[in-house]
């Protein structure tokens, strides 16, 4: 009876154990990564036009504002490939940070989202984040082609990352990649880079998802 009672003891403290891990960690029951645990950030840029095409009624970003390459994420990445997503923190954006990142990455969700699901796991707090987010883009140089082009260029995924590579010297092929989405629509370029904000190669996930020959490319509006 003590035997049987015993055991019944161990199972309860390990099922409590088990909810009050859950209760920290992820919804799998797994802990959640550790923040500033990374090697290197990749960056997307994000082609506000085709964004607009989808969401129209994005007051901030698009209606007629002639956005171009817009800031999407800075975000840590292992060399594995493998993403560094949803660190616990207690902190978030205040109104001036908010104010400030609005000026290259033109949408409150946008900034809120990429604070709780990449900027925590970078071990800075998020006035720090986001003004290294804005040096980051800042230092990329765009090409002339998509500067806020008023009519559509005729490019292809290729041609995007020679253009990238011209206007940015030491950007190598094996540094940075176009993302389309499934209708051959130009979505995101994303540059890798080290903690210096330096280019840099990406993993081996990271690789173009475009068609061959042109892309359909908006035009800024």
């Amino acid at each position: 009876m003590r035997r049987m009672q015993f055991g019944i003891c161990i199972l309860l403290a390990t099922l409590a154990a088990g909810v009050a891990a859950r209760g920290h960690g992820h919804r799998d029951g797994s802990a959640p990564p550790a923040a500033g645990n990374f090697d290197y950030y990749l960056m997307s840029l994000s082609w506000s036009p085709s964004y607009c095409v989808v969401h129209p009624d994005e007051a901030e970003q698009c209606g007629r504002h002639g956005f171009g390459f817009v800031l999407h994420g800075l975000w840590p990445e292992k060399r594995s490939g493998s993403w560094v997503q949803h660190c616990d923190t207690d902190a978030a954006p205040d109104a001036a940070t908010v104010e400030r990142a609005l000026a290259f990455m033109p949408s409150r969700h946008l900034i809120e989202h990429e604070w709780r699901t990449h900027g925590a796991c970078t071990g800075l707090d998020p006035k720090a984040y986001f003004e290294l987010a804005d040096r980051a883009f800042a230092r990329v140089r765009i090409p002339a082609a998509l500067a806020t082009p008023r009519s559509p260029p005729a490019l292809s995924a290729d041609d995007i990352v020679h253009d990238f590579m011209d206007v940015n010297p030491g950007l190598g092929e094996n540094m940075l990649s176009v993302v389309c989405h499934d209708g051959g629509e130009l979505a995101e370029v994303r540059i890798c880079l080290d903690k210096h904000l330096s280019p840099q190669a990406c993993a081996g996930r990271t690789r173009s998802s475009c068609r061959h020959g042109s892309l359909r490319i908006p035009a800024a509006r």
